[in-house]
């Protein structure tokens, strides 16, 4: 049977955070929903979506979701980078949504279904002491969770990755005219950062599983030198301890630290992702489902993973949409190497617009089991909430220098 797609259109909403939402439609009036959303540029994604895919997607056959990922990504003289993924990625989770509406089936049910019975998730606790830090982190063992990555303030600095003083609240975008600078000093973090995660580990005993993200802001020694001083609090992970663009340069951390290492959330395709995966210079692989072009290139990145032995933990903040959480879902319960879930949770209007099938229960995810991805947009609610400019800071060290965000 060919399935054409008559109608795509883009839907840019802000019910508490920017979203980029692709609406498919096709001949026998099936809908597929696909999340774009680039956090701080919205605007580009949308427009790649609007003005260069949405036009040739007319005509289509939505059954060929293989065969359109290539003609996106392989069609096209211009490739890689967030923008283009993340609209490629919109495209692909679109049509796994139509397909499994047509299957009346789950999306992981066509991955091979279910490897396991729910996925592990993680949250976050963040406050700039300790206390405040302890208590933020017990608030979410309260609610269940099993995992939780933990965020703290730095002596000297007024701000640290949306950890603000006297808030537990972690929400690094702002909005206005342009991003927030901030100030960042590397050497009073390595002094601080071991120190306070011993705390709270001992404060929590050895079953809660402790992460920590370090946002790229160290140079391999002082990622193995961190590393090194954390052996004993037992991470789940280390995210992000430097920028991974000079990928062999992990090599140096590996080789000084057994803490695990976890990188990848900015990464958009296998190939950025092979060399750390195939000198196994990580343990956990991050890429977000839509900025690295859906679930047929994510699962891809993943099967490269499982043979060597590296896990699936996907990206996965409140600046993506349900839509993509869900996707995330639907593959790590049909994908044997999937570790854990990013799960920060949403703002109370996202739920007006996004109605989603999956569901929490005592720090596990499950997608559940509604037709396709199981995520449904209002629209009219979605008009209810119109965009609004909002950007991740700029850091900058104590001179005046910019810092790796």
């Amino acid at each position: 049977m060919t399935r054409k797609i008559v109608d795509a259109r883009v839907i840019v909403t802000s019910p508490g955070r920017n979203y980029v939402t692709l609406k498919l439609t096709t001949d026998d009036g099936l809908i597929g929903w696909g999340d774009a959303t680039v956090n701080g540029r919205e605007l580009a994604v949308a427009s790649y979506l609007r003005d260069h895919l949405a036009p040739f997607l007319i005509g289509r056959d939505a059954e060929r979701i293989e065969d359109t990922w290539q003609y996106l990504y392989r069609g096209a003289y211009w490739r890689r980078g967030p923008v283009t993924m993340a609209a490629i990625g919109a495209v692909d989770l679109a049509l796994w949504d139509i397909k499994g509406k047509a299957a009346d089936m789950p999306v992981y049910q066509l991955l091979g279904g279910a490897a396991r019975d729910r996925v592990l998730t993680y949250t976050h606790a963040t406050g700039w002491d300790l206390p405040e830090l302890l208590e933020s982190v017990n608030k979410r063992r309260d609610e269940g969770f099993r995992a939780v990555r933990v965020q703290f303030g730095v002596p000297g600095l007024d701000k640290v990755y949306g950890v603000t003083r006297g808030s537990a609240s972690y929400e690094p975008a702002g909005r206005g005219v342009g991003p927030v600078e901030e100030q960042w000093d590397t050497a009073a973090y390595l002094r601080h950062a071991p120190d306070m995660l011993a705390a709270v580990r001992e404060a929590v005993g050895p079953e809660l599983h402790l992460l920590h993200d370090v946002h790229h802001r160290l140079n391999p020694t002082e990622a193995a030198r961190l590393g090194k001083a954390l052996e004993a609090v037992n991470l789940f992970w280390l995210e992000d301890v430097m920028p991974a663009e000079n990928q062999q340069l992990l090599r140096t951390v590996r080789a000084h630290t057994t803490v695990p290492l976890a990188i990848g959330e900015v990464f958009n395709t296998v190939w950025d992702c092979q060399q750390l995966i195939t000198e196994r210079l990580i343990d956990y692989i991050r890429t977000a489902i839509v900025h690295a072009g859906g679930i047929s290139h994510v699962r891809k990145i993943f099967a490269l993973a499982e043979i060597f032995q590296v896990m699936g933990a996907p990206h996965g903040p409140s600046d993506v949409s349900p839509i993509n959480l869900s996707a995330s879902l639907h593959l790590g319960l049909a994908t044997t190497n999937f570790a854990i879930q990013e799960f920060m949770g949403y703002p109370e209007q996202v739920s007006e617009v996004f109605r989603p099938s999956y569901t929490y229960d005592d720090g596990y995810l499950h997608p559940g089991d509604a037709p396709g991805l199981g995520v449904e947009v209002d629209e009219a609610a979605a008009e209810r909430f119109p965009y609004e400019r909002a950007y991740l800071p700029v850091a900058r060290n104590l001179d005046g220098s910019v810092k790796d965000w």
